[in-house]
């Protein structure tokens, strides 16, 4: 047995006054006891003074194929198999660094992810989508997930459950980064939508539905679909959230994951026209996002990370750190890379919070996130299935 004593902590879903000392064995959180509380004997505890102990982070929204460069999607259909697995390996090392502990894959390259990386024995947990299922020519199409008509439609979800896939992503409308697609425009009938829902939930299996434009958005609540990605609600006059589409997306309970966090700073040299028409967008997206959150709609954090500089691999705390800046208190921001997106992932019998019976999978961050939410970004250090990861120097130990 060995424990993590931290004077602020965080438990996925309030903090815990006192702090906490957690307890682990073989790799799973045997007790949660108060900071002050003594170590059983002979267990050695790490001990961090001035660091807030959380659960480690979920990406809900992650490209592990991407290698987070300004081709990053480009280039996959040229990639050989062994390629692939190098930019997963990659792409896992750097989401740990950063104090993810699970990750969410949403755009699998020829099954790469779901055939190789799922049932992996250390680091981030992996659930996995497969490639997303997509219109002839859609967004990202050449990831592989063409098809069309219901009948096509409802193969391509068996296809998913055969191979092994956790759930389902489909491409409800143009996406930015597919010259040909359009972001206000719907890919598919609603009828269609509904076939993938009904099929999905049928074998098991959540959907979730890249969505960008209104008429998408809307498309998604009238199926029924579990959860949202982006739904930043374009239309011709740009990204707005109508109230009434906010209502029902809170009544309905599906969650959405805005993809927020940018790390402009990335971008290699842009040039000034660029950069002021990258920040308006940012701005934009802020304000459009805070109409959702304003509306009561449930937001889980995850970073469409690897597709781009500006949203690499291991900078979720990005993400988290927006929340706050769209409205969303502290606790609400954590929540939504610990609990809620354990929820949204199928994984919240598993991880996203400090409790007896859960993974190991621990963060510590030096400061406290829940007053000062920039201090997630201070990772100290990462503890992932009960084994330590290191990230920012040598963990010490002490009784």
């Amino acid at each position: 047995m060995e424990g993590y004593r931290a004077d602020v902590a965080f438990d996925g879903e309030a903090a815990l006054p006192g702090g906490a000392l957690v307890l682990v064995r073989d790799g799973v959180i045997v007790a949660v006891e108060p900071g002050s509380a003594p170590a059983p004997d002979g267990c050695p505890v790490t001990y961090l003074p001035g660091t807030t102990l959380l659960p480690g982070l979920i990406d809900a929204h992650s490209h592990l194929c991407g290698n987070s460069r300004l081709d990053a999607l480009d280039r996959l259909p040229g990639l050989s198999a062994d390629e692939l697995d190098e930019t997963v390996t990659e792409s896992l090392a750097a989401q740990l660094a950063g104090g993810v502990t699970a990750v969410r894959d949403l755009g699998d390259q020829d099954w790469a992810v779901v055939d190789r990386h799922r049932g992996r024995p250390g680091g981030p947990v992996v659930v996995a989508s497969g490639p997303p299922i997509t219109s002839i020519g859609g967004h990202c199409a050449s990831m592989g997930g063409e098809a069309s008509g219901v009948d096509g439609l409802r193969r391509a979800v068996r296809e998913r459950a055969e191979r092994g896939a956790d759930l389902v992503k489909i491409m409800a409308s143009g996406g930015a980064l597919s010259p040909g697609t359009d972001l206000r425009a719907c890919q598919f009938t609603l009828d269609e939508l509904r076939a993938v829902v009904d099929e999905a939930h049928r074998l098991g299996l959540p959907v979730t539905a890249h969505a960008h434009a209104v008429a998408a958005v809307r498309q998604c609540v009238a199926a029924g679909v579990d959860g949202i990605e982006h739904c930043s609600c374009v239309d011709e006059q740009g990204m707005r959230t109508p109230p009434e589409l906010a209502a029902r997306l809170a009544a309905a309970g599906i969650m959405v994951c805005p993809t927020l966090g940018h790390d402009l700073s990335r971008i290699p040299s842009p040039t000034p026209a660029v950069a002021d028409g990258l920040r308006r967008h940012v701005e934009d997206r802020l304000i459009q996002a805070g109409e959702l959150q304003r509306a009561g709609v449930t937001l889980i954090s995850g970073l469409d990370s690897g597709i781009h500089p500006a949203k690499a691999h291991g900078v979720l705390p990005l993400a988290i750190v927006e929340l706050t800046a769209v409205g969303a208190s502290a606790g609400a921001a954590l929540a939504s890379a610990t609990s809620l997106a354990a929820r949204a992932c199928g994984l919240a019998e598993r991880t996203g919070r400090l409790r007896p019976g859960l993974a190991a999978d621990l963060l510590l961050v030096d400061g406290d996130p829940t007053t000062d939410i920039a201090a997630i970004r201070n990772v100290r250090a990462v503890v992932s299935r009960g084994r330590a990861a290191v990230a920012g120097g040598q963990v010490p130990g002490s009784s």
